[in-house]
């Protein structure tokens, strides 16, 4: 995995992109809203609000329509859970919401609202964890499942060493389309001989909430004693993981890695529970997401294979097969480089 060496950032100020995903004019086009339309209304509509993750996404995203002079709007639910995010879909789609935004708490729970909401002409954008995709217009991707199931795998297997052993996985939600597409690759990346010495012995779900997820990752000890390791692909959890270990005799011995941001992490990176983690910038993340759902209202694009529109300082983007969007590879977190990050 090639990490970037230039994501020194912070929540208030996205960097500039260098993933190499965006392949058009880059930071100059920062000034400029694409000719998006002035005046759009823009929705953002978390898993959960109050999460750092989605605080950090949503608040990328209120910077893009800031620049394209929209008006962005952030809610949702407080919990995350199936359904939850339903009546709010219904809410933006009478209030007469030109971009809802939305991370799916389910694959196939608010398809019916958010149908409703395009047919009374709103544009819906995915991002972070897709619907199905008859459901919405286009998918913001962080990164490609197999590219976020290799990078876990790697990382937990290096942290291990080669005598390798049992881990387990603590998820977010059971239904959490994003966790499950990752948790299927990671599987499959575990199948390959180099990771034979590596067992996956049991996945768990703290359902994006810190206290459930602790307990979890204790429950994870008390159940499989021999436990080598923990992969938690979740900003929540990998957290609250880290402070269950970091607090236990299990610190150091019992390897964690995941999805987390430095600022949740740092502490656990400098007193040795935890050796390296991964993410991707999240407000860059809910920053292209908002440019995807302008361009579309402001019909530059469909959403069909091969259109183009630029998302602001991060240069262009063209929309894959079903109607996906990537946004790069992800980012390695490690004792080198955590102190040059902010989010």
């Amino acid at each position: 995995m090639t990490t970037i060496a230039a994501l020194a950032f912070t929540t208030a100020a996205c960097a500039e992109d260098t993933s190499g995903t965006g392949t058009g004019s880059g930071p100059s086009a920062a000034a400029s809203g694409g000719g998006i339309k002035s005046g759009l209304k823009v929705a953002f509509l978390p898993k959960q609000v109050n999460n750092p993750y989605f605080t950090t996404s949503d608040n990328g995203g209120k910077a893009a329509v800031e620049e394209f002079k929209g008006v962005y709007s952030e809610t949702g639910p407080s919990e995350a859970s199936p359904s939850a995010q339903v009546s709010y879909i219904n809410t933006l789609s009478q209030q007469g919401t030109d971009v809802i935004v939305v991370s799916a708490n389910d694959q196939n729970a608010i398809c019916g609202a958010l149908n409703e909401a395009r047919q009374a002409g709103a544009k819906v954008v995915t991002f972070d964890s897709d619907t199905d995709p008859s459901c919405r217009d286009l998918f913001i991707n962080q990164a490609t499942s197999e590219g976020i199931a290799k990078v876990q795998v790697k990382l937990i297997s290096e942290a291990i060493g080669p005598d390798g052993g049992e881990i387990a996985i603590l998820s977010a939600t059971a239904n959490a389309t994003n966790q499950n597409a990752w948790i299927e690759m990671m599987k499959t990346e575990l199948a390959k001989p180099e990771y034979a010495k590596l067992k996956l012995v049991d996945t768990v779900y703290g359902d994006d909430d810190d206290q459930k997820s602790f307990q979890e990752a204790q429950g994870l000890m008390a159940k499989h004693p021999d436990l080598k390791g923990i992969i938690s692909p979740t900003t929540v959890g990998v957290a609250a993981a880290g402070r269950y270990l970091s607090g236990s005799e299990y610190k150091g011995k019992v390897q964690l890695t995941g999805l987390g941001t430095p600022n949740q992490m740092r502490a656990y990176v400098k007193d040795g529970t935890v050796k390296s983690f991964a993410l991707w910038n999240p407000a860059d993340l809910g920053y292209l997401a908002a440019y995807a759902g302008g361009a579309l209202a402001s019909n530059l694009i469909t959403g069909k294979e091969g259109d183009k529109f630029t998302a602001g300082k991060l240069g262009e983007f063209t929309v894959g097969a079903g109607a996906t969007v990537l946004l790069g590879e992800p980012f390695v977190f490690n004792a080198d480089n955590i102190d040059e990050l902010n989010f």
